[in-house]
């Protein structure tokens, strides 16, 4: 299905995930050429037989064509980042919950100096992805049982029911969620973004097309070095536009000699741009999955609901403050109910600390670029204590609500994190010895004005020191906003590519 690899292309685009299929369509549809290399397979059109069933279900999460990311040695235990190596990229595995974040968020971007990020700026872009991705919002009748109780008893711990988990004004409440479904299939970027333009002659996708690095001459990216069919290729480009997202963005940059030099040198890479902020400033969201014994009461409901043939694992959500929190919100809610587990079904809800302090990194092991990075979140590890408070503060909310006359009788008992857990102090030692992630890594080609010594691009994605070089995914962003992220990254590719566009028309 994937084209031949062509010697060169006006511009390039590294990764055929969530951001990088909005920038090559963009890109594509203005009469640019553009040359999309993608990691894995390029399974073809929506339609297509070659792809695979987990990636297409939205009741479930996708699992299959994994880089195989986890944390390594960094923990005791194996944390997993799941992420997309195929067109479509994480849009292929995500929960299919789309969710804004709120307005604060992007106007601190603004206001640190980076001019067009407020969310004025920023809004039509949320809009257009929205009916780009086919985004539909359910309605409470369309609700599991699962969902529909949390739902329904929201209100007695302060979080009203509201209609839209996206006003970008708005603080605390429980909706049903805005998906990015139809028919029952998951609707990534290679399908809504890609396949309108896969027949124009001015578009390559080229798929098992790994980029080992960036080709730097006089202080302008030429081209890509592409590992395809056995071989390294060169390919020449007027412009190179990294989306590999938080993990593999940075990774290339690196085996390009863009990065911190006392990380380069021991690989033997030599030094293109000296650029310590390169890999740094890592963080999601971190996370606690609360499971309850459930009822025979609803599992009875829920076995009615799977009968019916539509009893996704996600519908709802909750927002709210913790106690450090004072301008909107910076708690999520996530009820979890897989329904496809059979006599394993586990009756969760889910709770993420949306403004993580602490920050890690990812690494190079080697210059090859097969090797898994070290990828080191270091989750809760921001010594005031501030991540682990939110955490601790959403997982006491759940439990008052669980509490609820309403909910009692169908939620159960709490198994996990168990009645062992219900003081601070222990609640606090159990979330330090389980840390665990909600599958949203931005930050690591952060976003900055000149005076900030860690900043890897611009304001407008163009990377520090390195003409024709931009960067266009989730690890641009400066600070995480409180959001599941696959919209937001949809953002990124609309507003580079915007500014792509508007520099070649100049």
């Amino acid at each position: 299905m994937s084209a031949m690899l062509p010697e060169a292309a006006e511009y390039i685009v590294v990764g055929g995930g969530t951001a990088g299929n909005v920038v090559a369509a963009r890109l594509a549809e203005a009469g640019k050429d553009v040359l999309v290399l993608e990691a894995g397979p390029d399974f073809g059109a929506q339609g297509s037989p070659a792809w695979p069933a987990d990636i297409l279900d939205a009741t479930r999460l996708g699992r299959s064509h994994d880089w195989g990311y986890d944390s390594g040695d960094t923990y005791p235990w194996t944390v997993g980042f799941e992420r997309a190596r195929a067109i479509g990229g994480s849009s292929d595995f995500n929960g299919c919950t789309q969710t804004w974040g709120h307005r604060r968020d992007y106007d601190a971007w603004s206001e640190s100096g980076l001019t067009g990020w407020a969310a004025d700026d920023l809004l039509p872009l949320f809009e257009e992805g929205t009916r780009r991705m086919r985004v539909r919002r359910y309605v409470a009748d369309e609700l599991t049982p699962w969902q529909h109780a949390w739902y329904d008893a929201a209100p007695a711990v302060g979080m009203p029911r509201v209609a839209t988990l996206n006003d970008l004004d708005e603080a605390a409440g429980f909706a049903p969620e805005d998906v990015n479904i139809q028919d029952g299939v998951r609707v990534n970027s290679a399908f809504a973004y890609l396949d309108p333009v896969r027949e124009l002659p001015n578009l390559a996708i080229v798929g098992e097309a790994l980029v080992d690095r960036v080709i730097v001459a006089d202080g302008r990216a030429t081209g890509v070095v592409v590992q395809h069919r056995g071989e390294s290729v060169t390919v020449h480009a007027g412009t190179v536009v990294l989306a590999g997202g938080a993990y593999n963005s940075p990774t290339v940059l690196l085996r390009s000699g863009v990065g911190p030099y006392a990380q380069l040198a021991p690989l033997g890479i030599p030094l293109v741009q000296h650029l310590p902020g390169v890999g740094e400033n890592l963080h999601d969201q971190p996370f606690l999955l609360m499971s309850f014994e459930g009822s025979d009461a609803m599992s009875a409901r829920m076995d009615a609901a799977r009968s019916a043939g539509w009893a996704p694992d996600e519908q709802a959500m909750g927002k709210a403050a913790s106690s450090v929190e004072t301008e909107a919100f910076d708690l999520h809610f996530l009820p979890y109910s897989p329904t496809h587990r059979g006599d394993l079904t586990r009756w969760s809800i889910g709770t993420s600390a949306l403004l993580p302090r602490s920050r890690g990194h990812v690494r190079l092991r080697s210059a090859d670029p097969e090797a898994k990075p070290v990828i080191d979140h270091r989750f809760l590890t921001d010594p005031e204590g501030i991540d682990v408070r939110m955490l601790m503060d959403g997982a006491e909310i759940l439990r008052e609500l669980a509490a609820s006359p309403a909910l009692a009788p169908l939620v159960g008992t709490e198994l996990h994190p168990g009645p062992d857990t219900f003081g601070r102090e222990e609640l606090a030692a159990h979330l330090y010895a389980n840390p665990d992630n909600y599958w949203h890594p931005v930050g690591t080609c952060r976003m900055g004005v000149a005076a900030d010594p860690l900043a890897v691009v611009d304001a407008r994605a163009q990377v520090l020191g390195v003409e024709g070089l931009r960067v266009a995914d989730c690890s641009i962003m400066p600070t995480i906003p409180r959001a599941t992220t696959a919209m937001p990254a949809i953002v990124m590719g609309e507003k580079v590519a915007a500014m792509l566009l508007e520099e070649a028309s100049a």
